[in-house]
């Protein structure tokens, strides 16, 4: 994962005591790891022959990561957040345990919806790429 990526949402995003201790530093308002497994996704599934680089947008209601190429295979959005997995990039994928953080095949957005499910994934293929909205609580 592009460490710099990770470190400008983290950046970004406001922390929250969520029952921690008044000296506590506080959690981020979107958990960590669905940051890691939407941005490790991003890398490892993109359309490597579309001349194209990975969007990261940040907006106060929303993080947004577009990757170049549609879901591959048939593949559709529901799927998706079921688990149903289906690799583009076998290559890139078999080396991703050594050089990501990369845990499961298959498992990283199921991973990520399962523990913040205020995410919305839009399979644009006639503009040819993938965007995951993640979108931000409302902080008092």
């Amino acid at each position: 994962m592009n460490k710099k990526s990770y470190d400008f949402i983290l950046s970004k995003l406001q922390k929250v005591q969520a029952g921690q201790s008044f000296n506590s530093l506080g959690k981020s308002e979107i958990p960590e790891i669905v940051i890691t497994e939407l941005l490790v996704n991003a890398l490892i599934h993109r359309n490597y022959f579309i001349h194209d680089s990975i969007k990261l947008f940040v907006f106060e209601n929303r993080i947004e990561i577009t990757s170049p190429g549609k879901l591959p295979n048939s593949l559709t959005e529901e799927q998706i957040k079921k688990g149903v997995r289906r690799s583009r990039n076998h290559i890139i994928a078999s080396l991703a345990p050594d050089l990501l953080a990369y845990r499961v095949a298959g498992s990283g957005i199921l991973r990520a919806f399962q523990t913040y499910p205020n995410i919305e994934f839009l399979n644009d293929a006639d503009g040819e790429q993938f965007k995951v909205t993640i979108h931000r609580p409302v902080l008092n």
